[in-house]
């Protein structure tokens, strides 16, 4: 099996051809698989075709390129929704040294800011490389520059929650201030938000309506 580093994969990247990322510790943020160490990715197109050890075996029958990742680590990174990398998922992660994604807040960060990672994958291609763009790729905009700002309630008033410019919300339940605390990204029309006890979760804005867990809320004015 002939591999590549990760910077040789990134100036010979063959457009169409499958990528397969062997020897990496891949955070999956699946619930079942976990962190997987010294584990193989596959991508074809645009999307994983298969995560976990031993895939290496058909690289040459599928005419990957083969990275090489001893020492490097493969990162979800923040698109519609920070999506597990698991087969049928796009291919979108960042490529890091595994010892940075070991810290909650760099991990974290990696997420909502992929520019910021020594590679980032997205949709199958290689699009950011130390630092350097390589495609038309273009990352979330910042939080500051959302127009969702502000203060969200429902039409009971059993929920407020309130996004702030630093990428911070705030949730009030049932009269019961600060209930739920965290980090959150919008992207279009899609927010993503990380809560301080560590879960995820999801909303969709709507003509002016946020939809969120089950609920409808609309903007304070």
């Amino acid at each position: 099996m002939n591999t590549k580093t990760l910077d040789e994969a990134v100036l010979s990247a063959e457009k169409g051809r499958p990528l397969l990322f062997v020897n990496a510790t891949v955070h999956t943020l699946d619930p079942v698989l976990g962190d997987l160490t010294g584990a193989d990715l596959m991508v074809v197109g645009a999307e994983i075709v298969g995560v976990g050890p031993g895939l290496h075996t058909a690289a040459e029958d599928d005419n990957a390129v083969v990275v090489d990742c001893t020492g490097l680590a493969l990162v979800p990174v923040f698109g519609a929704a920070p999506r597990s990398l698991t087969p049928g998922n796009p291919a979108t992660f960042a490529v890091v040294p595994s010892g940075t994604a070991g810290s909650a807040r760099t991990f974290e960060m990696l997420i909502w800011w992929p520019s910021q990672a020594p590679a980032v994958v997205a949709d199958g291609e290689f699009v950011i490389f130390n630092g350097a763009t390589l495609t038309s790729f273009v990352p979330p905009a910042p939080t500051s520059a959302s127009p969702h700002l502000g203060v969200w309630v429902d039409s009971t008033g059993f929920l407020e929650q309130e996004l702030t410019a630093d990428g911070r919300y705030d949730e009030t339940r049932d009269g019961r201030p600060h209930a739920y605390q965290g980090s959150f990204q919008i992207e279009g029309d899609r927010i993503v938000y990380h809560d301080d006890l560590g879960f995820w979760a999801y909303g969709r804005f709507t003509d002016g309506v946020l939809h969120h867990a089950g609920y409808v809320l609309t903007r304070r004015s």
